[in-house]
Formats: structure tokens, C-alpha cells, sequence
């Protein structure tokens, strides 16, 4: 197994590519805590597991409870070695249409939460002598979108707070990199399209339009990159980018 004898914490581990994530790395040797805002969706990933995750009910965008959610990890689990900052939102709107509101709290959410997360983590990895952090980007880090632009202002911002991080933790032994999902099959392309009755169909539809290899990917194709990423076999990879798309950012 790729990553026994690791911990590993993961933020939006209740739905999605945050939950395939936690349920691969179990299978990996892994021991898992998932921190999201309901305590309900955070149940069932538990139970899932055959009881082997911790779920801890956190806010990403609060100081106070990524602090507590951190802290109960650690006491929980003995350590962090894999921090992967997941959570995020995605509301649509241009300049014009997008609320301030709707932009503080994509920001808040989306890079607030993964500076708080690892601002709280790396003490903790900095004391046991290395770490890792994987952060959740998208392509959209790096190419367009039209009517989402607070979504692709923070997923740019991903790129640069992981660099940055990669370069002052280096020393530290604790590696950092973003992982750049494509057109992946998840609730969030559902919530894009305003959750139409033939969501999955038009999505279908796009993904034959614009991804090379003519389809959606699945949560679990995310999942094992990460994997890789997590563990000791990238242990010479820190300030990159990975992108897992079918092909989408070659145009």
C-alpha cells in the first residue's frame, strides 16, 4: 500500500473528488480525517468506510474552526503528513452580474480556507520534519471560462499560493502542488448549469465538444493522482502543477 504509516487531512471530504480521495487513501494504508460543513454528508463518507475516517465538521473559511479542526486531527490521528486543501464553490457571474457577496465568499472558501488550513498545518509538519500539501486547482487556473470569474480568479490564485508555499517550505521538507482537475463528473458541473432535469445530458454533450477524449472523467481518476502525489514515489516534485483533464488544455 502507497501510503501506509501516512495521515492524511482532508477539507471538503464530503462529496465529490474530496470524498473518492479520503475512501482511496484508506485503501492505501492511509489514516483519513475529512473536515466539511455538513455533519450529515461527513457521516455517510464514515460509514462508507467501515468506520476508518474521522470526521471533523469544519468551516474552512473560520480561523476558529480550522484551528479546532486541526488541532483534533492531530489528536485524533498523532499526526499530519498529507494535507489536501479540497473544498471550494463555484457560483457563476461575470464582473457585472457577480455580487460582491457571491465574490468574498468564493475567495473565503476557496483560497481563505487554504490559507488558513495550512497556515495552521505546517507547524505541525515543520515539528515532524517534512509533509505534504496538495492543493485543488482546476484547469481553469490556466485557461478561461466565460460567466465564472470569481471561480477562476481563485483557481489561479492556487497556482501562485502553492508556488509560494513550495518555495518556503522547501527546507522544511514539506513538498506542495496543485492538482488541476478537468471536466470531472461532480455535483459543482450540475450547480454550473442551474441543475437543469437533463443536466447530465447537456454536460455529456459539452464534454464531447471540448475534452479530446470526448467524455467526462470520474472522482476516481482525481483520486489517484493524488495518490502518487501523496506519496514518497513524487518525492522529488514540489511547485508543480498536474493536470488530469482527457486532453481539454491542449486547445
Amino acid at each position: 500500500m502507497r501510503l501506509e504509516g501516512k495521515t492524511a487531512l482532508i477539507t471538503g471530504g464530503n462529496e465529490g473528488i474530496g470524498k473518492a480521495t479520503a475512501l482511496m487513501f484508506v485503501k492505501e494504508g492511509a489514516k483519513v480525517a475529512i473536515t466539511g460543513r455538513r455533519k450529515d454528508k461527513l457521516d455517510e463518507v464514515v460509514e462508507e468506510s467501515g468506520g476508518k475516517i474521522v470526521a471533523i465538521p469544519c468551516d474552512v473559511s473560520d480561523e476558529a474552526q480550522v484551528k479546532q479542526a486541526v488541532d483534533e486531527c492531530v489528536k485524533q490521528l498523532g499526526s499530519i503528513d498529507i494535507l489536501f486543501n479540497n473544498a471550494g464553490i463555484l457560483e457563476t457571474g461575470t464582473a457585472v452580474t457577480t455580487s460582491v457577496e457571491s465574490w468574498d465568499k468564493t475567495f473565503n472558501i476557496n483560497i481563505r480556507g487554504m490559507f488558513l488550513n495550512a497556515k495552521e498545518v505546517i507547524p505541525h509538519m515543520q515539528k515532524q520534519g517534512g509533509g505534504v500539501i496538495i492543493n485543488n486547482g482546476s484547469v481553469l487556473s490556466s485557461i478561461g471560462c466565460e460567466n465564472t470569474v470569481a471561480y477562476n480568479s481563485t483557481k489561479g490564485a492556487v497556482i501562485q499560493f502553492s508556488r509560494s508555499l513550495a518555495m518556503d517550505h522547501a527546507k522544511d521538507k514539506i513538498r506542495v502542488n496543485t492538482i488541476c482537475p478537468g471536466f470531472i463528473i461532480t455535483k459543482m458541473n450540475d450547480d454550473f448549469l442551474g441543475n437543469p432535469p437533463d443536466a447530465e445530458k447537456q454536460l455529456d454533450e459539452i464534454a464531447s465538444q471540448i475534452v479530446p477524449m470526448g467524455y467526462r472523467g470520474e472522482v476516481n481518476d482525481i483520486a489517484y493522482a493524488l495518490v502518487y502525489m501523496a506519496s514518497d514515489e513524487a518525492k522529488y516534485m514540489t511547485g508543480a502543477s498536474v493536470t488530469v483533464d482527457g486532453g481539454w488544455t491542449c486547445y
